[in-house]
């Protein structure tokens, strides 16, 4: 941002200068021109004159000599003709339309622009002649030398005016910028600290304009409202871990006090009754563990992906024991966050649950895209959209043991840690389920 900024400022920057710089540069021109044009045409009229004096007193004694005499002092060629066109003095100069001009009566009203570019030469042509009589023409052909590089040294001296003026106002501008969006650049790390999971990062600039000052203020107040409203979660989250644990323990234990007192027709209902507190501990588990997930704002542990071997070798035996077969195919090595372990184990016990005998699963990480695997029945495009939410169990496999929060926890699991949790098909069947990583660095 503070890049744009400054290349916005620049350009406007840029547009002052040049539209000071650029007519400054064009009138200092204009005005060597003029005076240019001013000295030589007053010569010309001097020559002027001295031409009609001589073709009026018979004869051009003198008026060569004092050509050839300028022509050494100034650099500058002389043409002078009579008014029928014949050279009387001088050298002819290329007059052109310029003398043709003159001859009709008309003198030079204006030169054009000298710049350091050029013309090298001008024309410069007076009418000879008084009283309304036309008596010959002078011409002028003037090096325009020395004007442009008095102009060049004009228009570098500008230009490098222009530029200091414009590296000055941009050094000033970068100042301007820097105090003005310092507020802005530390919200932008307040906030990526606490979307890592920094829940205690908070704005602590003292400098910036009033407006900005008054953001970061309400900024501050909202991370700490937000704080205490995790805390209380937490709070809660805890506190019903404990008082809910303790009733269904007691009530366990006084169901099973009651066993001996049965009779044999009640035997059914009282095992049908401890199955069901079993599932309603079960379910208290999962949702407190939830709870748990979607309570914490990040989770910045990481492990390497080879400490995943050891709770897959800790899988490997339970699959083996089940008849089942638990393969790992590639492992890259990069950091994983400590919530990928978790997933792991979610989506392995949900795949133990529903493979028949001889199914196998396959876990493999590479690109930081990890796949589990297996080739069980599977689950159809709508039902693998309506698996990662909460409660939800397939109708197929309504007689297994779960709550159907697992992979909802899976999936806010990966959401804590900034990756993906999808759904695929497994060719020719079966599920995978795809935890797509982002970019992690060892910290």
């Amino acid at each position: 941002m503070q890049r744009r900024l400054l290349l916005l400022q620049g350009l406007l920057i840029a547009c002052l200068v040049a539209a000071l710089a650029v007519p400054l540069a064009y009138a200092y021109a204009s005005h060597r021109t003029g005076q240019l044009l001013l000295a030589r045409r007053a010569d010309a009229t001097r020559f002027a004159e001295l031409a009609d004096r001589a073709l009026r007193e018979g004869g051009p004694s003198g008026l060569g000599a004092e050509v050839e005499r300028y022509e050494e002092v100034y650099g500058t060629a002389v043409e002078v003709r009579d008014r029928d066109g014949v050279l009387i003095a001088g050298r002819p100069v290329g007059g052109g339309a310029a003398l043709r001009g003159a001859l009709s009566g008309r003198t030079t009203a204006g030169l054009p622009l000298l710049t350091p570019t050029g013309p090298a030469e001008v024309l410069v042509a007076e009418p000879a002649g008084r009283d309304g009589q036309l008596s010959g023409a002078v011409v002028l052909r003037v090096p325009t030398g020395s004007v442009r590089r008095a102009v060049a040294a004009v228009w570098g001296a500008l230009a490098a005016g222009a530029v200091l003026a414009l590296l000055g106002s941009l050094a000033a501008a970068r100042r301007v910028a820097g105090w003005v969006l310092r507020p802005v650049a530390e919200l932008d790390a307040t906030t990526r600290e606490i979307a890592e999971g920094r829940l205690g990062a908070r704005v602590a600039t003292v400098r910036g304009p009033v407006e900005l000052r008054r953001l970061e203020e309400r900024f501050n107040a909202m991370a700490d409202a937000i704080s205490a409203a995790l805390e209380r979660q937490r709070a809660f989250v805890a506190d019903a871990s404990h008082e809910l644990r303790t009733p269904l323990t007691v009530l366990s234990l006084r169901l099973e006090n009651l066993e001996p007192h049965l009779t044999a027709a009640g035997q059914p209902e009282y095992d049908e009754t401890l199955a069901e507190l079993d599932r309603l501990a079960a379910l208290l588990e999962d949702l407190l563990t939830l709870a748990r997930v979607e309570a914490d704002a990040a989770l910045p542990e990481h492990q390497e992906a080879g400490g995943l071997l050891p709770r897959l070798a800790g899988w490997q035996e339970l699959y083996a024991a089940k008849e089942l077969s638990l393969e790992v195919a590639e492992l890259d090595g990069a950091p994983l966050p400590a919530a990928v372990g978790r997933i792991v184990d979610i989506a392995l016990d949900n795949a133990a649950k529903f493979l028949p005998p001889g199914g196998r699963v396959t876990v493999s990480l590479t690109a930081g895209l990890l796949r589990i695997a297996d080739d069980g029945p599977g689950l159809s495009e709508e039902q693998r959209t309506a698996a990662l939410g909460r409660f939800w169990r397939s109708p197929d496999h309504g007689n297994l043991p779960g709550s159907g929060l697992g992979l909802a926890i899976a999936a806010e699991l990966a959401r804590g840690c900034g990756a993906e949790l999808t759904l695929t098909g497994t060719e020719p069947h079966g599920l995978t389920v795809e935890l797509r990583l982002p970019q992690y660095t060892e910290r």
